[in-house]
């Protein structure tokens, strides 16, 4: 084993798979991941599966499949492997017994025979004294069924009878535990405001919190970035190291700042995306069983796993500086954990969207065409392979998300079936109708079907008449889209087509006279 000054770089995310992975979690995952990275550490997955009440089948895979889409490749994990395996802790039931043992043998901690009634019972005398809190701790404890108030002999025989039990810490009634966080520096705790929290229980099965410690001892992990949720049981780990002996061996640590709602107020919860309509897991979920369990992802949103990835390393991480867009090498360059916030981090999702246009305006041509091409399709359109590098090219900079291509495209293989009426009646002028005409006539005609020929036959038709483009282009947007606005529009009529075109402005005049003018 490694001491503290020697040891190898190695970090571990250690989800629970109850569920899918929350976008929370993805964020804790990176941050792990960059700082290994960045210091040519491991990456490591690990399942915390001991709560076996709460596990969710696929959500495994649903971990994995989300590490993957984000970029997040681990060095050793679940049927990865790794000589520190295994990797789920349901493999590793063997290994805790012993050590749990041997926390009891030390004195950190003891056995415990309390009934679901009795610790019921416990706690609502404790809140009819006008406690706050009621909790099995260094000051309820002398009055409840343990190996500290039965004698020996006693505890013997019900172990022997297969009486069920627990196993709690022994934390000291007097005394501090201090440790260095790295993101919030030094924190003390008094034991005596710690609850013996239990290590071991009733089913066989180690809790969490005895488990994460033996298992980062076994697998010499150096440092744990989590959530700041944890931050208060990181006594209760401290406690079981040195109880274990492996004081030498405790990690660095550092808490990360929660993720809060848009309000800013309170944490991101998963129902939090059906109340705002935004999605808060990395991919789409399906909680087969339960409709209102089925969740969007970012991926069935249309964003580019970079954009979520530098959106979430500015959740709580500030460079230092006014730069905003990331690569992954980048962050893995310049993130620092004494950089990071010690407050939490509203989720605004229309940052979100606005890092996502940014990347896809950062994607070569063909990347985009490869991306947007599942969107389209998906909406039931057929792709022109001949047109489609222009039309994509004219889309790209037009969206936020990938999602909204469907409906960005859709001129390109719809005729209109309405019209902006707002700005026909702004536009339709008795004096423009004439030339909205011939004009129609004029580039219909045109021999060179380009959107540079196309635009210059306008440009000379207007001059030669005296009107502006504002006057005519508009009313042409319309009769071939149907709305004011979009990509430009020669080239649009270049890719649609002399045919199409022809169709599209055929009775264009007519359905514009529909609308009238304003009186």
């Amino acid at each position: 084993m490694h001491t503290n000054s020697e040891k190898q770089v190695r970090l571990r995310f250690a989800p629970s798979p109850t569920g899918p992975l929350h976008i929370g979690g993805v964020r804790t995952a990176l941050y792990n991941y960059l700082y290994a990275r960045q210091h040519g550490g491991k990456f490591i997955l690990r399942i915390e599966d001991t709560d076996r009440s709460r596990y969710v089948e696929g959500a495994e895979k649903y971990i994995k499949d989300a590490l993957q889409w984000c970029g997040l490749q681990f060095d050793e994990g679940p049927d990865l492997g790794g000589d520190l395996g295994p990797y789920r802790q349901s493999e590793r039931e063997a290994v805790y017994g012993k050590y749990v043992e041997q926390l009891v043998s030390s004195g950190y901690a003891y056995y415990a025979f309390d009934t679901p009634e009795e610790l019921d019972r416990m706690r609502q005398e404790e809140m009819d004294a006008g406690n706050q809190v009621a909790r099995y701790d260094s000051r309820t404890r002398a009055r409840m069924k343990n190996s500290l108030t039965l004698a020996a002999d006693e505890v013997e025989r019900r172990l022997a009878s297969s009486e069920p039990y627990t196993v709690r810490l022994h934390l000291p009634e007097e005394g501090e535990i201090s440790f260095r966080d790295e993101i919030r520096g030094e924190v003390t705790f008094a034991t005596r405001d710690l609850d013996d929290k239990i290590i071991l229980k009733g089913d066989g099965w180690p809790t969490y919190h005895v488990a994460n410690v033996i298992d980062d001892y076994s697998m010499q992990i150096s440092h744990v970035i989590r959530g700041e949720e944890w931050l208060s049981s990181t006594p209760h780990h401290i406690f079981m190291y040195e109880g274990l002996g492996w004081a030498d061996h405790i990690p660095t640590f550092a808490h990360l700042p929660l993720l809060l709602k848009p309000t800013g107020k309170g944490k991101l919860s998963k129902r939090d995306g059906q109340k705002f309509g935004f999605p808060v897991f990395p991919l789409a979920w399906s909680g087969r069983a339960r409709a209102e369990e089925n969740f969007p992802g970012f991926d069935s949103y249309g964003f580019l796993p970079e954009a979520v990835i530098n959106f979430l390393a500015l959740l709580g991480w500030n460079p230092g500086d006014e730069q905003e867009i990331f690569s992954m090498l980048e962050l893995q360059e310049k993130f620092a954990l004494e950089q990071v916030s010690k407050s939490g981090a509203r989720f605004d999702f229309e940052k979100a969207r606005w890092f996502n246009q940014q990347h896809l305006q950062g994607l070569s041509g063909e990347d985009f065409q490869k991306v947007a091409r599942p969107f389209i399709e998906a909406a039931g359109y057929q792709i022109p392979e001949d047109t489609f590098p222009q039309m994509a090219a004219l889309l790209q900079p037009r969206i936020h998300t990938l999602e909204e291509l469907p409906e960005a495209a859709k001129a390109f293989f719809l005729a209109p079936t309405d019209f902006d009426q707002k700005t026909l009646r702004k536009k339709w002028k008795e004096e423009i109708k004439p030339h909205f005409g011939q004009l129609v006539t004029d580039l219909i005609e045109v021999e060179n079907f380009s959107a540079e020929v196309l635009k210059g036959k306008l440009s000379q038709y207007l001059e030669e008449h005296d009107l502006s483009f504002g006057q005519i282009l508009p009313l042409l947007r319309i009769a071939l889209t149907g709305v004011s606005g979009g990509p430009d529009l020669f080239a649009m009529m270049e890719i649609l087509g002399r045919d199409e075109v022809t169709t599209r402005f055929a009775g264009a005049a007519d359905l514009f006279d529909q609308v009238g003018t304003p009186s």
